[in-house]
């Protein structure tokens, strides 16, 4: 007999899996949203310059992606609006690449960051994506695609805004990290297909 619960990925297992058990409380919820918070903050500290460019090689982008993945497009939203908010109030935790605060948010990286929440609905669509038939993998390739494609093209016009030419805006705010984005999409969907089952309920 089936659990009367119904998680958001799909048809509950007998046993909930460990981030929908979360879900169903008030603190459960924060501690998401937090430890979220937290795991973006720790790849935006795995920060390298380029010389060639004002936005330096973050990991955050990838926690965004996956953040989304393993949330789902609600909690992995607001999960990135609370960064946001977090990093507005003073809070270490953008690239320290940055000034810190607000100032970084109107900054060269202001379109990336500001991307995150909508790049974390996106990906957040990955279980809805393997319900419908195609695999964990596939659907999370898919979907983190798409959410590097949001990030990296706020990036570049938001820099076009500061005053960069296109060809500026792409050589500076893309071209320098397609390749890293799409390594990291591949590595996001191998971390949460492979680990899909203790956080969420089977496609199927």
């Amino acid at each position: 007999m089936q659990s009367s619960i119904s998680p958001s990925f799909g048809a509950a297992p007998a046993d909930v899996p460990f981030i929908d058990t979360l879900r169903q409380s008030f603190y459960g919820r924060i501690f998401l949203a937090v430890s979220a918070t937290a795991l973006v903050a720790l790849g935006a500290h795995v920060s390298v310059p380029l010389p060639y460019t004002p936005v330096p090689i973050v990991l955050s982008d990838f926690a965004v992606i996956l953040v989304g993945m393993v949330l789902g497009p609600v909690a992995g939203f607001w999960a990135m609006v609370l960064y946001l908010a977090e990093g507005a109030a003073g809070m270490p935790v953008f690239s320290p690449q940055g000034p810190g605060g607000v100032l970084q948010l109107v900054g060269p990286t202001g379109g990336y960051l500001f991307s995150y929440p909508i790049a974390a609905a996106i990906t957040g669509f990955t279980g809805i994506l393997a319900r419908g038939g195609r695999t964990a993998f596939t659907s999370a390739v898919l979907t983190g695609t798409v959410g590097v494609g949001v990030i990296l093209s706020a990036g570049a016009i938001w820099l076009g805004h500061m005053g960069y030419g296109n060809s500026s805006a792409w050589t500076a705010a893309v071209a320098p990290f397609l390749f890293g984005s799409l390594a990291k999409v591949v590595a996001a969907a191998i971390l949460f297909s492979s680990t899909r089952r203790w956080f969420c309920p089977p496609s199927r």
